[in-house]
């Protein structure tokens, strides 16, 4: 069989076993979150939730089930050994495809609790996967650029609001917090107009995972930095469905949440008139520090793999 026709036959086997793995458990995760909807009390949130999650980490084994018998895949994981399902952790991790949603979901399911990502507030009408997104509690931002913010400044801090409201959520029942602070997929086009001082990443935006932390620092046991890399060249998601990825590395490390001391500036200097400023500043050099170390990493892993 000439290869462009088992790529094909592939793609769409695959795509059709992904569907009816979103058809399964989709309809019994609504009908189990309408109970949450029609019976909004802390009690019923705690039995609910875990529910919940016990449904959408089948679902994920559903999608790591076909992704095991459609693709060709060579995996090259580390760093996942240590890791509870019992423990709150912020994730962080670069973005270059959605397919990383898929390699994220397979290496992390059950190892930690279930990925909570922040999402564009357009992609609640993606048909069914909205639903699916907003009946987890997955936070939809807003995401407006600073331009769109001077001419429109009722706007300002409502993101700020929906991150600290679906944390106070969070808090109750051990969850992952995932962040891709890239803010978008990475390509050398996106590199180039922000003059990115990194070879494989975009500028990494801190406010997502100040927010984070500010509101449920104390909750988090770990940071979880995850790197992901292609070997063979950035997949789309059609090539991926079709088996076109002959390799994937992932590799984790779990480090320590960072002290973010409001009022200690830069150099250990105080800035008593703007703690939050300060606050913001100290994450945001954390966040420059942790890409600068991925960004070697990724060059590293590449070059060996090449």
């Amino acid at each position: 069989m000439p290869s462009s026709i088992r790529s094909l036959f592939t793609g769409i086997l695959a795509s059709t076993l992904m569907l009816l793995n979103i058809l399964l458990w989709v309809p019994v995760l609504l009908a189990t979150s309408l109970i949450k909807l029609l019976l909004p009390f802390q009690r019923v949130r705690l039995a609910v939730d875990p529910l919940l999650l016990r449904i959408a980490e089948a679902w994920i084994a559903g999608n790591s089930g076909w992704m095991r018998l459609t693709q060709p895949l060579q995996w090259a994981i580390s760093g996942l050994e240590t890791l509870s399902p019992h423990q709150w952790y912020l994730v962080v991790c670069n973005h270059q495809s959605w397919v990383d949603i898929l390699v994220l979901q397979h290496v992390l399911n059950r190892r930690i609790p279930l990925l909570k990502f922040f999402l564009k507030k357009q992609l609640i009408w993606v048909p069914i996967m909205g639903l699916a997104w907003w009946a987890l509690e997955f936070p939809f931002m807003r995401r407006h650029s600073e331009a769109y913010l001077q001419k429109h400044p009722q706007e300002r801090g409502k993101d700020a609001a929906t991150t600290r409201a679906a944390c106070e959520k969070y808090a109750l029942v051990p969850t992952s917090v995932m962040n891709f602070v890239e803010g978008t997929r990475f390509t050398p086009a996106k590199q180039q107009r922000q003059h990115s001082p990194y070879r494989h990443l975009l500028k990494p935006k801190a406010g997502g995972i100040n927010l984070a932390l500010d509101a449920m620092g104390e909750k988090f046991g770990a940071v979880l930095d995850i790197t992901i890399a292609y070997p063979d060249g950035t997949p789309n998601f059609w090539q991926f469905l079709q088996g076109r990825v002959p390799r994937v590395i992932v590799q984790a490390r779990t480090l320590s949440v960072p002290k973010l001391t409001a009022g200690i500036g830069v150099g250990g200097a105080t800035d008593e008139a703007d703690p939050s400023r300060a606050r913001r500043e100290l994450c945001q050099n954390w966040v420059n520090q942790l890409w600068a170390d991925k960004d070697a990493l990724l060059t590293s892993l590449l070059n060996a793999s090449a």
